[in-house]
């Protein structure tokens, strides 16, 4: 499991420093680059809980272990590809293989460990992410100037194939729920979650047009056909009585909240380093590494202090951090130092290292047994259209004072602003700064009023 962990974060941030090579070598144009994400993300979030689903009728392990070898021959692929077209399509079966991995992971974890301990587990599968995510920027960096953009993609399948064997040899299947697929439902709920990823997209190449708008309206439109089509289906992929739960409820849009602000504050951070300081892409990322080092060193310890205490005020503290670490963000400049960031960084890391591993135990801990999968995977997949309307975030408001292609293409690291630009650049990312911290304050109040998450007390060790 934290083997998976640490290939899907890696593949998570050893992109975006390939993209100018990538862009060069292919000839992609600005929507096809947008595509390279996109396609990615897009299919992570509209399959994610449907796979969640499968795994609670099918077989979790089974489902997670396919996963594996769909993500290892995808990324083969996208090493191999020849042209822009063919890397889009390549990384849509990445995201086909993150998809099973994800939507079945905690639910594996939750089988396996008891809810007393989930905490410690989800603290050392948050270390592994961000180990994951630390060597993706190194690696990246490394990788592309070395042997070049390919080997970004084929350093999976090594991984992948020992992923593969480990996979297959220990993970077990255990409480299949013995009833008929909702395919209704999926069809549904994938519909929806299709308009509304693909809206995104074509409102951060595009700005708001009534296509998008369309979509949009469209997609939530259909969300709530889902849900009450769901409240009156006998064996509902989503149980919606499950949300009865207070602490779930609130932790799942805790989570929603936290991925869209904290992601477009990383968004913003790199075109900031790399379009007004002129830093390389690498060096960019170089400074957003205290973040993970500070995840990867206390998430551990706060998971085991969320099995002893539960996750509300740990949770809440975390968002907490973000939020100061976004304040910090708010004094920077055209000539600030370097260290301000790195600051701002780590007490971002700190908050992540105690968010995550509390809040995702409260959501499986909460969860009815034998809806592991499905809840996982609803939990994923909020995280992923968190991911996409965080992108959306970004782009949207650093193009309200630039062109939209040059704020997207200073983000990928194919362009410096020059001039009046860097004024305008200043002022939006001030204000998409405001609006994160209005999320993270959003998110804070619901992590707060989630109640008291009661555990069995373990000694800390």
């Amino acid at each position: 499991m934290t083997l998976g962990s640490v290939m899907a974060a890696v593949d998570s941030t050893i992109v975006t420093l390939a993209f100018p090579s990538i862009v060069e070598f292919l000839g992609s144009n600005f929507v096809g680059t947008v595509g390279i994400i996109m396609s990615y993300l897009v299919v992570l979030a509209v399959f994610t809980t449907q796979f969640g689903r499968a795994g609670d009728i099918h077989g979790r392990a089974r489902l997670f272990n396919l996963g594996f070898a769909v993500f290892t021959i995808s990324s083969l692929l996208c090493g191999l590809a020849p042209t822009i077209s063919f890397l889009i399509a390549a990384r849509a079966a990445e995201g086909v293989g993150a998809a099973l991995l994800v939507a079945n992971s905690a639910a594996i974890l939750t089988d396996t460990f008891p809810r007393n301990r989930l905490g410690r587990t989800f603290g050392y599968i948050t270390m592994a992410w961000n180990t994951g995510a630390l060597l993706g920027i190194i690696l990246g960096g490394t990788l592309t100037t070395l042997l070049g953009w390919r080997y970004i993609f084929l350093i999976n399948v090594p991984i992948g194939l020992v992923g593969v064997y480990l996979g297959r040899r220990y993970l077990r299947d255990v409480n299949r729920v013995q009833v008929e697929s909702d395919l209704t439902g999926m069809v549904l709920l994938g519909i929806a979650l299709s308009l509304i990823s693909y809206s995104s997209v074509d409102l951060a190449a595009s700005g708001l047009t009534y296509f998008n708008g369309l979509l949009l309206v469209g997609g939530f439109a259909l969300i709530a056909i889902t849900l009450e089509y769901e409240r009156r289906d006998e064996n509902p992929m989503i149980n919606l009585k499950a949300f009865a739960n207070r602490v779930l409820r609130f932790s799942l849009m805790a989570a929603f909240l936290q991925n869209i602000a904290v992601l477009a504050i990383a968004l913003l951070l790199t075109t900031y380093l790399q379009g007004i300081r002129g830093l390389s892409p690498l060096d960019a990322s170089l400074l957003l590494l205290p973040s993970s080092i500070m995840n990867i060193i206390l998430a551990p310890f706060t998971g085991r202090m969320t099995d002893r205490f539960g996750s509300r005020i740990i949770a809440t503290a975390g968002i907490a951090c973000v939020g100061v670490s976004t304040a910090l963000l708010l004094t920077v400049g055209l000539t600030s130092p370097y260290y301000v960031v790195a600051l701002s960084m780590a007490v971002s890391g700190i908050g992540g290292a105690l968010f995550y591993p509390a809040n995702n135990s409260a959501v499986m801990a909460n969860a009815a047994r034998g809806s592991y999968g499905v809840v996982s995977g609803l939990y994923r997949t909020l995280q992923n259209i968190g991911t996409l309307g965080s992108y959306v975030l970004a782009i949207s408001v650093l193009s309200l004072g630039l062109p939209r292609s040059v704020a997207y293409q200073v983000f990928i690291g194919t362009t410096e602003m020059l001039g009046g630009l860097t004024s305008s650049y200043i002022q939006g990312f001030h204000v998409a700064l405001e609006v994160s911290l209005l999320i993270l304050l959003v998110a804070g109040l619901m992590s707060y009023d989630r109640g008291k998450d009661t555990r069995v007390s373990t000694e800390l060790s």
